[in-house]
């Protein structure tokens, strides 16, 4: 087989990889994403979609933010409910920044139809993806597509197909460090055609566990609650679903649920996991290749935004003035800013649920630590300021 050449060959076709091909293109860079799924199973992927700044940003450098600006809510704050109160975090007036909520699958949508008019390549249904010679000055990827045996060689290669990749894999074992956590429960997710019960999302502290009220659009809402890891799906009707969620998040807020079918319901596992480093010769790794965080704080696809800015500035230094800087300092940058979100997504993990081994003593602790948040716009800031995404 005739190998293609390219200058940098990305692995994935999800938001991460899409968001890394289109500012490479912007800056006349050719790339090919090579995607092991379907477009359309790209699409069907429902995934949350709260937005930093950051992430907002990248899509109106690009021109892309037309349907983000029509269709997204603006939201200046989040609130905490701890059974007896409503404690809001004003993300406006504490950091003078807003979260947009817009859903992954639009966002990735937008990126996914502008691809052709903007020269983007992407080739979907790759079988038996493998990624070689990835710590030499010539790496090459080899896949099936389209019925034949194909090889794409690449100045670099961006690995943005997640988790269960052939991406992170593919970094040298003896120069990796992977550091995990698992939490001892999942959350139990319903997706619904129903307003939300409130204009800003809402975490909830209760007894019986974690809920999490927001929402997708003006017409449709997505709840949780925290359950173990083991509990049958089979075991939460839709009814007894909303009856809960009324429950957890309090006198307040249940007046004002609109219960409904559910389109989609799931449990997910929650996990904490980063590798170390993110780079390896010529391989990069962006987004859930690297790292995995808990969704308490909303951060798993706006780290991977961050991620692709330092990359997408660091290949395009190198391609285009022989700047390698940012290339080699790719890992340290993108990973200050990785265990930062980790530790807050942790943070709030911890405060907001209940765990196997909670004491009296512990839950007194959560308490305390929600009434000083209450009670201290020091606290409220710090808090603030990690919601809406650290410099970058």
């Amino acid at each position: 087989m005739a190998p293609r050449k390219t200058q940098v060959a990305i692995i994935g076709a999800g938001p991460a990889g899409l968001l890394l091909g289109h500012l490479l293109r912007a800056e006349g860079i050719d790339c090919i994403l090579i995607e092991r799924q379907s477009g359309e199973y790209v699409l069907s992927r429902i995934r949350a979609g709260f937005l930093e700044p950051v992430t907002t940003d990248l899509m109106a450098r690009l021109g892309l933010d037309a349907r983000m600006k029509a269709q997204g809510q603006l939201h200046d704050g989040f609130n905490i409910a701890d059974g007896e109160r409503l404690i809001r975090i004003d993300l406006a007036a504490l950091t003078g920044r807003r979260m947009t909520v817009y859903g992954q699958t639009e966002l990735t949508r937008d990126l996914m139809e502008a691809a052709p008019d903007r020269g983007l390549e992407i080739i979907y249904e790759a079988a038996d993806v493998a990624l070689h010679d990835v710590t030499s000055d010539a790496p090459f990827v080899t896949f099936t597509a389209e019925g034949r045996e194909q090889r794409v060689d690449a100045s670099f290669i961006a690995g943005c197909d997640g988790f269960h990749g052939v991406a992170r894999p593919s970094m040298p074992a003896s120069n990796v460090q992977p550091f995990e956590k698992i939490y001892p429960f999942g959350w139990l997710g319903i997706l619904a055609d129903v307003p939300p019960c409130n204009h800003e999302a809402i975490y909830a502290n209760h007894e019986r566990g974690f809920a999490l009220a927001s929402m997708r659009s003006a017409t449709r809402s997505r709840y949780y609650i925290q359950v173990p890891l083991d509990e049958p799906l089979e075991n939460w009707p839709d009814e007894r679903l909303w009856d809960e969620l009324a429950i957890r998040l309090g006198p307040q807020v249940a007046p004002h649920i609109t219960r409904g079918p559910a389109i989609e319901k799931s449990i997910a596992p929650l996990r904490s996991f980063v590798s170390e480093p993110m780079r390896a010769g010529r391989l990069m790794l962006a987004g859930d290749a690297a790292h995995i965080v808990p969704p308490t704080g909303a951060k798993g696809l706006n780290l991977a935004a961050s991620d692709v800015f330092y990359l997408s500035n660091g290949l395009t230094a190198y391609l285009k003035a022989n700047d390698s800087d940012g290339i080699a300092d790719y890992s340290r940058r993108a990973l200050a800013r990785v265990w930062k979100a980790e530790r807050f997504s942790w943070q709030l993990t911890m405060l907001l649920h209940r765990f196997p081994n909670t004491s009296a003593f512990d839950r007194r602790i959560q308490m305390a630590e929600l009434d000083y948040i209450a009670t201290s716009e020091t606290m409220r800031m710090a808090i603030a300021e990690n919601y809406v995404g650290l410099p970058l």
